[in-house]
Order: C-alpha cells, then structure tokens, then sequence
C-alpha cells in the first residue's frame, strides 16, 4: 500500500491560483493510477481530476475543468494539482487518491490509498 502526503493548501481570494503536492512512499509510483478529490463541509466526498499512470490521459469534473490541471512527475513520485481562478465554491478538504489499475477512475471507491487531505479556502 502506498503512503500519500498532501501540502499546498491555504487560504486565498477568488480568482488567485494554489498548487497543491501529494507526494508518494512506494517505489512503483509508476504503477498507480492517480486522483484529486474534495469534501467540503456538509457534502459528499465528490471526484476532481484522475491521471493514468503514465500521465499521457487525464480526466477532470465539469466543475473545474478548464481551471484545473493534473499532473505528476515519476521521478520525484509526486503529484500536482494546478489550481487557476478559484472561486469560493472549490473551498473544501482535497484529497489525494492511489489505485493500482490501468485506466483512469473517478469513483473514489476505486481508489485503495488516501492522503489525509490539505484545506483550501477561497475568500470571496
């Protein structure tokens, strides 16, 4: 099982920009199938973004896409989350997520290892 740790979250105004970190202890980063996901407080934990395993396929929430871009990097077993004109609404605990498949996924119960999540807050 792999061991993920997020950084990057803080607090910013509406239309500033954050890129948050999660960095992985395993060595078959490679391997994994990569994910964002977000709970804000009273909702559902709901899907972000998802990256395969090579990086080379990404898919995003209707909500964010266009603003948000998912990336990751091998050799430093890392994965971003570029985060462009925020709006108060992405305010919300933000996970990342591991499985060990082959296609990207979105339901956050395909994915077997979690972070323990970076807050973000968005200021209007």
């Amino acid at each position: 099982q792999v061991q993920l740790v997020e950084s990057g979250g803080g607090l910013v105004q509406a239309g500033d920009s954050l890129r948050l970190s999660c960095a992985a202890t395993t060595r078959t980063f490679s391997s994994y199938v990569m994910g964002w996901f977000r709970q804000a407080p009273g909702k559902e934990r709901e899907f972000v973004a998802t990256i395969n395993r090579s990086g080379s396929n990404t898919y995003y929430a209707d909500s964010v896409k266009g603003r948000f871009t998912i990336s990751r990097d091998s050799a430093k077993n890392t994965m971003y989350l570029q985060m462009n004109t925020l709006k108060p609404e992405d305010t919300a605990l933000y996970y990342c997520a591991a499985a060990r498949r082959v296609g990207v996924a979105t339901a956050a119960t395909d994915f077997g290892s979690w972070g323990q999540g970076t807050q973000v807050t968005v200021s209007s």
